[in-house]
């Protein structure tokens, strides 16, 4: 990785959605946490070294009783590494631009690209890829770095490759839909410098 130190991602963020304790408990396992969550540090550290933007989103359920500003299970997971340039975003509901700061925070940094990775799949990333084709991002989705919890009729992992391939199948507007893995990624920014 150290080749890539001279490439420059300042027209970039990458989105790290609802990585909260609350989401993360023995009641509610994600598929491959550990290793989603190794992926998401390398990721974040990646755009750190190359002026890409950080940028970490809660969910705030404040008045829902769960997920409430402040409290245990709407901190971000321990794990994670959280730096002071890094930006940190409440939400609402799934789509995390919906009466969310986002937009005017992107577009005083001039971010053209959104790189999206955390939890849940099926709900708060999917919504999110959508909405921000509708904005004419382009868009990279990290295969291995987003997942959710089985589902009544499907395992976690079908969850995943079945959003996976849909995003990869999607007709982009202006933007670009693209589907990577955190390795081709990283093998990307070697690759380019």
């Amino acid at each position: 990785m150290e080749g890539a130190l001279n490439y420059d991602l300042s027209k970039s963020a990458l989105i790290i959605i609802d990585m909260q304790q609350g989401s993360f408990t023995s009641e509610t396992p994600r598929y491959d946490d550990k290793g989603v969550i190794n992926r998401i540090n390398r990721l974040a550290n990646l755009f750190r070294s190359l002026n890409g933007k950080v940028i970490y989103v809660q969910h705030d359920g404040t008045g829902s009783g769960t997920f409430e500003k402040g409290n245990w299970d709407w901190q971000i997971l321990k794990e994670l590494k959280i730096e002071s340039t890094d930006y940190l975003l409440d939400k609402y509901v799934n789509d995390i631009f919906y009466r969310s700061n986002l937009l005017k925070y992107l577009g005083s940094a001039a971010i053209e690209e959104l790189y999206i990775t955390g939890c849940a799949t099926d709900f708060c990333v999917a919504s999110t890829v959508q909405s921000a084709l509708t904005k004419d991002y382009k868009i990279t989705v990290i295969s291995d770095a987003h997942t959710t919890a089985d589902r009544p009729k499907l395992k976690a992992k079908q969850v995943i490759d079945h959003y996976n391939w849909v995003w990869e199948n999607m007709i982009p507007t202006k933007g670009e839909v693209k589907v990577k893995a955190c390795n081709e990624i990283v093998n990307t920014f070697n690759e380019i410098v």
